[in-house]
């Protein structure tokens, strides 16, 4: 029986099992000509057929952990020259931003032994590598699971997903003495009840240690420039992604930004809104002005990053 040719769509997530298609891809640009490294973790909607028969959620709701659509806010990198990762499976399924095994001991059959991280802040609020809860604090699954599920998505995606994600950095090292990623996310609509007013973009470097400081000046210039407010690292300072690779002593810079879902959607929805084209412009703004500073005389260059700093 012949598979069609485009997977069908559910409530605007993909069901997987129809489609072969990868979990996550690298685009990579027709020449590289810059250190930036894009990294969009959470955008993806593949649901595997199996996933969603284990969920007691429906459509709308599994999709509330997503950071829809930012791999399209980042998309134009790979025309100008940076590579970009991205997941195509989402983060309900397997959140990549967390430690390889973040988990929580009571979404399993089996007792997890003490090589697991069961007491992290993250697992305590159910968002850990395979999350309990979405967004409301809304339980996943109907049933507890077993150790393969989790095998099965740590060592067949999560592991591969961060090998090329290393890779890429490593071939930025090589080629220009540096790395930048850039860690992609967006944030749910921060409300306060003060009159300080909420971020519309938060920037994670994190509390100074991962990025050189005037990156995220420059960052912060080009968002604060379009009339939007900028926090830095509050209440994002950065996720695993941004804590393990950020290592500026070994040429490796990481910063997080984190943007309001709705300045670009409907948070309820998730359909794209009037800001879209606006807030995508503005980030293709920040990339030019990434890609054109002299990013090694900015910060200086290192040597070739060891085994011992990509661990």
């Amino acid at each position: 029986m012949r598979r069609p040719a485009r997977a069908p769509v559910w409530g605007g997530i993909v069901r997987s099992d129809y489609w072969d298609q990868p979990a996550f891809e690298t685009i990579r640009p027709r020449r590289l000509v810059t250190p930036l490294v894009f990294n969009s973790p959470h955008s993806g909607r593949v649901y595997p057929e199996r996933f969603l028969a284990m969920t007691r959620l429906d459509h709308l709701s599994i999709r509330q952990s997503e950071d829809a659509w930012v791999d399209e806010l980042f998309a134009r990198a790979p025309h100008l020259g940076a590579p970009m990762l991205r997941a195509h499976f989402p983060r309900a399924y397997l959140d990549v931003n967390r430690e390889p095994w973040e988990l929580d001991p009571t979404m399993f059959v089996e007792p997890l032994s003490e090589r697991f991280n069961t007491t992290s802040p993250r697992v305590a609020a159910g968002l850990g590598t395979l999350a309990r809860v979405v967004a409301e604090n809304k339980p996943i699954y109907r049933d507890r699971l077993t150790l393969d599920d989790a095998r099965m998505r740590i060592e067949g995606i999560y592991h591969p997903y961060h090998a090329a994600l290393q890779k890429l950095l490593s071939e930025a090292i090589g080629a220009f003495g540096i790395a930048l990623l850039i860690d992609c996310h967006s944030m749910p609509r921060i409300t306060r009840s003060n009159d300080k007013a909420a971020p519309d973009i938060v920037l994670g470097d994190r509390y100074g240690t991962t990025c050189a400081p005037g990156l995220v000046d420059l960052a912060e210039t080009i968002f604060a420039s379009a009339g939007l407010k900028v926090a830095r690292n509050r209440p994002y300072a950065g996720g695993f992604a941004t804590r393990t690779y950020g290592r500026p002593q070994h040429g490796v810079h990481a910063l997080q930004i984190e943007i309001s879902r709705h300045l670009y959607m409907n948070e309820v929805t998730l359909a794209r809104n009037d800001g879209f084209d606006a807030i995508r412009a503005l980030v293709e703004r920040l990339i030019f002005a990434l890609i054109g500073l002299d990013l090694v005389s900015l910060v200086g260059s290192t040597p070739a990053l060891t085994e011992e700093a990509a661990e």
